[in-house]
């Protein structure tokens, strides 16, 4: 596979520049999930410029597909759209032009560096072609959203004859030129909860003729996390963190309504898929002294991403091939719609190094996110290098396969 590996880097070195530019392009126009409308256009027709066979899904995102067309082994890579609902604070000359939306999870090097990994895979299709293996290329919107977008790729079949799927994903604690790998799980269950809650209002002069609903509202924000540390296996480490509360208006008023909005999240897939029974239970419990009703919504999210340890060796061969530096990375609790590839067909995501060399530790989903541009290349050259080890291990895995592998 050297030969290939050595033309693949090529490419991304040369189109390094290019990408670049769009990226910051992008970073500067950011689109919030579903709504990423003029970052699919301006990706489809790169790729359409390419000659690359583009199919666009209803609303936004599309996929697209690079080699023979009637594949013995088709390797899926993805990339996410979206941006985040959060202001920038930084002061890059290419800074977002959207009022309060920015790509502080860093979707936008996702995308450039799969758009450069397309780049590279069309310039060696004839090859490709000669050994049957497709590259299947989804730019996936509605990450950040839960439902998240993974899930319409799905149901439009944007998985239909995909063999194995690669991901990358951003990560400002690794120096760029490294790449994190681990098998197994990498990332955690995560869903969304909403508890509202409703009583009897009133003035604060007589809390004790209404049901003091701010004052359960609370009970429900600290005591409910504390029970459920109590009734979870805390090997699950199961986290429920609220995002945003709200009740009341006035000072001297009881409010009648009250909500509370969070994740909860945990590294146990089987914690994850009974945890909606409890969750209502303990709420409601909590609440019960105090006379208020409630109405506990659980938006499910994602299951943990499990990475296939056949596709985290595809990895690390891709990683060395783009000579960037394998790094050990440990499960977090961070959510990914990546996960529901996973149910579908066998694949591993990786942790993308952004921090340059020396300088600080950002954290996503930060308005002061900073990214080492560097990344783009690395992401790029790996990516498409996926693409070569994953279909030489499924062709070595057939009689008489491993052309690619050996001939190459």
């Amino acid at each position: 596979m050297t030969p290939l590996f050595d033309e693949i880097s090529r490419v991304v070195t040369e189109s390094e520049g290019e990408l670049i530019d769009f990226r910051r392009d992008l970073h500067q126009h950011p689109e919030l999930g579903r709504a990423e409308v003029r970052t699919t256009r301006l990706l489809a027709e790169r790729l359409e410029s390419e000659g690359i066979a583009v199919h666009r899904l209803q609303g936004t995102g599309l996929v697209a597909d690079v080699g023979a067309p009637e594949p013995v082994v088709r390797i899926g890579l993805r990339a996410d759209l979206d941006a985040l609902p959060i202001r920038e604070q930084t002061d890059l000359e290419f800074a977002s032009r959207t009022d309060g939306v920015s790509h502080a999870c860093g979707h936008d090097v996702h995308t450039t560096a799969l758009l450069g990994a397309a780049l590279a895979l069309k310039a060696v299709e004839e090859r490709l072609r000669d050994h049957g293996v497709a590259a299947r290329l989804v730019f996936q919107p509605a990450e950040e959203l839960m439902p998240g977008g993974a899930e319409d790729v799905v149901a439009q079949d944007g998985l239909v004859g995909v063999d194995r799927i690669f991901a990358l994903h951003c990560d400002p604690s690794l120096d760029v030129g490294h790449v994190g790998l681990r098998v197994g799980p990498i990332t955690a269950a995560a869903d969304h909860i909403d508890v509202t809650l409703t009583g009897r209002g009133g003035h604060t002069s007589r809390p004790h003729l209404t049901q003091d609903l701010t004052y359960a509202l609370s009970k429900v924000v600290t005591d409910v996390p504390a029970a459920l540390s109590r009734r979870i296996d805390p090997r699950a480490a199961a986290a429920l963190v609220w995002g945003s509360i709200h009740s009341g208006g006035a000072h001297n008023v009881i409010p009648a309504t009250g909500r509370a909005t969070g994740t909860l999240r945990m590294l146990d897939v089987e914690t994850w898929a009974g945890v909606e029974k409890l969750l209502d239970e303990v709420v409601h419990a909590v609440v019960a002294p105090y006379g208020v009703a409630a109405d506990v919504t659980i938006t499910k999210g994602v299951p943990p991403v499990v990475n296939d340890a056949a596709c985290i060796d595809a990895f690390t061969a891709a990683v060395v091939g783009a000579g960037a530096t394998v790094a050990p990375t440990p499960q977090s609790l961070g959510g990914e719609d990546f996960a529901w590839y996973l149910t579908h067909v066998p694949g591993a995501m990786a942790r993308l190094g952004t921090r340059r060399p020396g300088g600080p530790t950002y954290d996503l989903h930060r308005g002061d996110l900073v990214i080492d541009e560097g990344a783009i290349a690395v992401g790029a050259a790996t990516l498409a290098g996926c693409v070569l080890a994953a279909a030489a291990h499924h062709l070595l895995a057939r009689p008489g396969g491993g052309a690619l592998a050996t001939a190459e």
